[in-house]
């Protein structure tokens, strides 16, 4: 049965419609794989019943509330005013962001599109020129390059986590994001044919 705010199953990730675009750029690149992480986390949120957002598994574990209200709190705070002031802002309390998590999946999926879109305009806004430039975090210097690098991974490393506790709460009402078991070979065919993106 679909939850509020679905109006259908969830359906694999990749693009249905083209095959991936090439791109040799790293910019371009790098805001397509968040984007696509990006859906990759709506989709499995989308699947766990509405009590199942804020459940922990142990008590050291975080619960997908409080992954999105870190990665949130983050993404706002590393990339408003990215190229001009140091990414650890002085209104950012890196230690709430694990305490009192949302607790309806409203208030979460607003938390989660403020931090997306501070990251994906500020990335968007970027050119290659900028690349060159240099950030502080925490007042340590980083290249661009680098603080885009570590802003990647860490939201990669957190979706991550959502989609494993996505498909453990949601059990065996589970629908793949990604190859379905036993289903490479055929995937694997509509790549080679441009029926579907791997992204």
């Amino acid at each position: 049965m679909p939850y509020p705010d679905l109006r259908s199953r969830p359906s694999p990730i990749h693009n249905q419609r083209m095959a991936l675009e090439f791109t040799t750029s790293y910019l371009a690149d790098t805001l397509a794989i968040l984007r696509y992480y990006k859906k990759l986390g709506e989709q499995a949120m989308a699947q766990v019943p509405d009590p199942a957002l804020t459940a922990v598994l142990d008590p050291e574990s975080n619960s997908i509330a409080v992954i999105v209200k870190h990665l949130s709190g983050n993404m706002r705070s590393r990339w408003t005013d990215f190229l001009a002031s140091d990414g650890e802002k002085p209104w950012r309390n890196r230690d709430s962001e694990f305490e009192a998590p949302p607790q309806t999946r409203a208030e979460l999926l607003a938390m989660w599109e403020a931090g997306w879109k501070a990251l994906l305009d500020t990335l968007a806004s970027l050119t290659d020129a900028d690349l060159n430039g240099t950030i502080r975090i925490r007042g340590e210097r980083h290249s661009v390059m680098q603080a885009v690098n570590r802003g990647t991974t860490h939201c990669c490393y957190h979706v991550g986590q959502i989609v494993f506790l996505a498909k453990h709460l949601a059990s065996g009402r589970w629908t793949s994001l990604s190859i379905p078991r036993g289903k490479s070979a055929q995937f694997n065919a509509k790549v080679n044919a441009g029926e579907v993106s791997q992204r």
